[in-house]
């Protein structure tokens, strides 16, 4: 089965992994993370799967993350939740790319934890 990856295409990280998972043969879905954003339901359950922590799911990088004080609504305790139903509201919030296997879920791109989980 693919595995599902969710990508900005203008995003340099994004075409860097979309490269190595064709140099690899893997095998892949393509989805748009502006045009098609994940759900709040899917996020949690990709969070839950993952391990990760949910601030591991914001794109802290971005202008959004910044002009929308997130950091600091984090800091303050914001409810997994809400950071889910807020994530799901904008893909630019989304920490990109992302990768869902059926035994890993991947945020972002890490060659070394690619590897590990994917070949």
């Amino acid at each position: 089965m693919p595995v599902l990856f969710i990508e900005y295409p203008k995003c340099s990280t994004c075409r860097k992994a979309k490269k190595w998972l064709d140099e690899h043969g893997i095998d892949y879905t393509d989805r748009h993370i502006v045009e098609d954003n994940p759900t709040a339901e899917e996020l949690a359950a990709w969070q839950e799967r993952s391990g990760l922590p949910v601030r591991r799911f914001f794109n802290t990088s971005g202008m959004r993350y910044r002009e929308l004080g997130i950091k600091a609504k984090l800091d303050a305790g914001m409810s997994d939740e809400d950071a889910f139903a807020l994530l799901a509201t904008d893909g630019m919030l989304v920490k990109r790319p992302l990768v869902i296997a059926d035994d890993a879920v991947l945020v972002g791109f890490r060659e070394p934890a690619w590897e590990q989980a994917l070949l």
